[in-house]
């Protein structure tokens, strides 16, 4: 079988490298599950915490929320407080993957939506994320996947060539915003699934 080629391999870095779960501490903060997805659901929502990795910083953030719910002061602080709490772990397998890509001579990259704050976190608490031949990072550029912006940010940064690029993330929508963008993708779903995608586009590692 004839495989396409692949020159550049890019990782997104949450959920397919480092374990990422805000239920964590918040299971602890709000003990009681509907009043804690109550909480997740209308207070520190999903569209709130993207601006941040838009690059939004979190004083900024906590003040618009503290003024719409003042009754939630502390348990909006504690998002941010108890952050490291949610990234407990990274995915050994994903990671061992990523290291035999580099090991045998891949360009390896990273593309990740991230505030730029705790990113600087979890690259002091994990030192594989040092390993790549580089990062963009959403906050740091202030466009977040799946926008084609950041794609074609992420391939200027590293003189890739899009059509000879493999993108990996867990995110359906990123996944579809990589191929928009002229970079072949495929959906991570564990590290034995992604050993098997990457076999079958003829990556080797």
């Amino acid at each position: 079988m004839t495989h396409a080629t692949i020159n550049h391999v890019v990782f997104d870095i949450g959920r397919v490298l480092l374990h990422y779960d805000p239920q964590i501490p918040f299971s602890r903060i709000i003990p009681d599950e509907d009043d804690r997805r109550w909480f997740f659901e209308n207070v520190c929502t999903h569209d709130w915490n993207v601006e941040q990795d838009r690059g939004r910083g979190w004083r900024e953030a906590e003040e618009l929320l503290i003024e719409e719910h003042p009754d939630h002061v502390e348990n909006i602080r504690a998002f941010r407080s108890n952050w490291h709490e949610m990234v407990p772990h990274a995915y050994e397998g994903s990671v061992d993957i990523m290291r035999g890509l580099i090991r045998s001579g891949h360009d390896v990259t990273m593309l990740t939506n991230f505030a730029s704050d705790t990113f600087r976190e979890v690259v002091d608490r994990f030192d594989f994320l040092s390993e790549t031949r580089g990062v963009t990072v959403s906050g740091d550029v202030g466009v977040i996947k799946p926008q084609r912006e950041i794609y074609d940010t992420h391939v200027t940064s590293f003189a890739l060539e899009p059509a000879a690029t493999l993108f990996i993330d867990d995110s359906p929508a990123n996944v579809e915003g990589a191929r928009a963008a002229g970079w072949k993708a495929v959906h991570f779903a564990g590290a034995e699934n992604l050993a098997s995608q990457l076999e079958g586009l003829g990556v080797k590692y």
